[in-house]
């Protein structure tokens, strides 16, 4: 994998956790909640349409590269201004802990 230089995360980054509160249906609801704020690197993989209770959106897929940080898990999400970016996959390139590698999914109506 190429290497990425620091000067190449210039994307301003809100990386959100969920928080899931139970109701007095039984069911649960989730918000989200700002764990940090960080730069990144967010590149584009791959584009998909789909459709969707009659309606057709898009899925695209990227890739988000960001400095070393634990915890960074498949349960967490990043922002970027209004886009959405859920977090499917993470991993540490070089097993050097200098930056992770993050596999994302957003979705687009």
């Amino acid at each position: 994998m190429a290497k990425v230089s620091i000067g190449a995360f210039r994307a301003r980054l809100v990386l959100e956790t969920p928080v899931e509160t139970t109701d007095l249906a039984g069911g649960v609801t989730r918000n989200w909640t700002q764990a940090a704020s960080l730069w990144g690197d967010v590149a584009t993989l791959s584009a998909s349409q789909r459709q969707e209770a009659q309606q057709l959106g898009q899925t695209l897929t990227h890739r988000v590269t960001v400095r070393w940080r634990s915890p960074l898990d498949t349960s967490m999400r990043f922002k970027k201004g209004a886009r959405v970016f859920a977090i499917r996959g993470v991993y540490d390139p070089e097993d050097m802990t200098r930056r992770l590698v993050c596999l994302c999914e957003e979705m687009r109506a």
